[in-house]
């Protein structure tokens, strides 16, 4: 293999902010303790401080970071010259919004909404203040895919023609209260990384063929989905995702498979094979004109380091430093019409077998 595949020569990481702004954040739930907060204190952007209703959870968590605990959602928006971080609830995001200054800088968890039409006023929200504001879609900042994506772009695969994920897991999904009461989990709240990273590698598909569901062994919505992403006659799109597969970690999965007409990669995503600890991330790649596959070393994984990444494009687009803001509340609301469409296949019905004459 000639040096021209050097795997050490993919990117890895984002460009940081020459002058970071700090952060307020909305929400104290497990995501910030286990993915925002050492994000940021490892990249070093200034945390100004959190709120969140449960004023309990927020003081705890506000204490074992050192940071300061906002008493009303309006002292925290009033907070001058910051980022204003949404780990807030899907149904919270749009309250939380309107109570921004308008012109604001803001980065919204994941998912934009409960649905399109969630999806749809929080868009008119940022349009009519004129936020300046992304969605935490942060799996396109994780080293394993950014690299991927530079693989790509390098034509180490060729014509990437095949895309498959394949996850069999044991989802603690205790760890999120609300998730327990959604009437919509794993498409809208999981696999919907996967579907937008899918946007990002391959483009837009002209629709979605999805059936998810639950599980009998417990009362959350769905935790298992088969889907099938229309790009034509050329590529396949396959996504098979599982998180009730509780019987031990040998056969358990969390990988994609991207086949190009010269190439291919191996992806795993190590943080949900034992969350929030988490195995390390993987990436293999098969480059064109090779004999072999070859380990891509990885100077970082999906959490916390995807995090950092995600924020520092917000900060610099804030700056003027980046001229894209990547995954843009324009640009996300395409991945939850995606979204909004496999659960419209979802509620249809299978093509009927033929009756026998």
């Amino acid at each position: 293999m000639t040096s021209r595949f050097d795997p050490a020569s993919l990117a890895q990481a984002s460009p940081m902010p020459s002058k970071p702004l700090p952060i307020v954040t909305f929400g104290a739930g497990s995501i910030v303790g286990d993915a925002h907060f050492p994000a940021y204190r490892k990249a070093g952007f200034p945390i100004a401080g959190l709120y969140d209703p449960d004023r309990t959870k927020a003081e705890k968590l506000a204490a074992e970071w050192g940071v300061r605990a906002f008493v009303s959602a309006s002292e925290a928006a009033a907070v001058p010259g910051v980022i204003f971080d949404l780990a807030t609830p899907p149904a919270r995001h749009g309250e939380v919004l309107k109570t921004l200054p308008d012109g604001a800088v803001v980065l919204i968890q994941k998912p934009m909404g409960n649905d399109l039409t969630e999806a749809t006023e929080i868009l008119a929200i940022c349009r009519q203040k004129k936020l300046k504001a992304a969605v935490n879609f942060q799996l396109r900042f994780a080293p394993t895919i950014l690299a991927l994506n530079d693989a790509v772009r390098k034509g180490w695969l060729g014509e990437v023609v095949d895309f498959d994920a394949w996850l069999a897991l044991d989802t603690p999904w205790r760890l999120w209260e609300f998730v327990l009461k959604s009437p919509r989990v794993e498409i809208a709240l999981h696999s919907i990384h996967y579907l937008d990273l899918i946007r990002q590698l391959l483009g837009d598909p002209a629709g979605v063929h999805a059936k998810t569901l639950g599980h009998p062994n417990h009362t959350v919505a769905q935790t298992r989905t088969s889907a099938i992403l229309d790009y034509g006659d050329t590529v396949r799109c396959s996504l098979s995702i599982n998180h009730d597969h509780k019987f031990g970690r040998r056969h358990q999965a969390c990988e994609f498979r991207i086949c190009g007409t010269e190439g291919a990669a191996y992806v795993q995503l190590g943080v949900n094979l034992d969350y929030p600890r988490g195995e390390p991330d993987i990436l293999e790649i098969y480059p064109k004109g090779s004999d072999g596959w070859v380990t891509v070393p990885l100077a970082g994984a999906w959490f916390p380091d995807a995090f950092i990444g995600r924020m520092a494009n917000v900060q610099r687009f804030a700056a003027g430093e980046d001229a894209e803001l990547i995954s843009s509340v324009e640009d996300a609301w395409t991945t939850m019409a995606l979204v909004e469409a496999a659960y419209r296949s979802n509620s249809e019905p299978a093509m009927p077998l033929a009756r026998k004459p």
